[in-house]
């Protein structure tokens, strides 16, 4: 069985910092390109951030940019996003998703986690 579970939501206020966990298990995690997404209220699905394989590259939406950093440990088989001077506009449920790439043969894999709240507020 496929699992991926957050963890490290919660109230902050803005300004304040937040580092979200996602562990994973039933897969193997380093063969994954593993993402965080997220939903505002009301509104639909915004990918944030994603990091490859072997942790090499990442990308952020220009929203985060220079705020948020990923990162992932394959000893561990966790993905870490840290967020920075968080602003009132980034509350949301985060959502970690584990990503591969279809073969010739086989289809793309895609594993979501149940998300973790994150709400900024004075």
């Amino acid at each position: 069985e496929v699992r991926l579970v957050e963890s490290g939501g919660g109230l902050v206020q803005p300004g304040g910092s937040l580092r979200l966990s996602c562990t994973a298990s039933g897969i193997t995690f380093k063969t994954y390109v593993m993402n965080w997404v997220r939903q505002a209220p009301g509104k639909g699905l915004e990918w944030v951030s994603g990091i490859s394989p072997d942790g090499d590259t990442t990308t952020y939406v220009d929203s985060v940019k220079g705020r948020f950093t990923i990162s992932r440990d394959n000893a561990k088989n966790t993905v870490y996003l840290q967020m920075n001077d968080l602003k009132p506009e980034d509350t949301a449920v985060y959502y970690c998703n584990a990503h591969q790439a279809g073969g010739t043969w086989s289809p793309p894999s895609d594993y979501w986690g149940q998300g973790t709240q994150v709400t900024v507020s004075s």
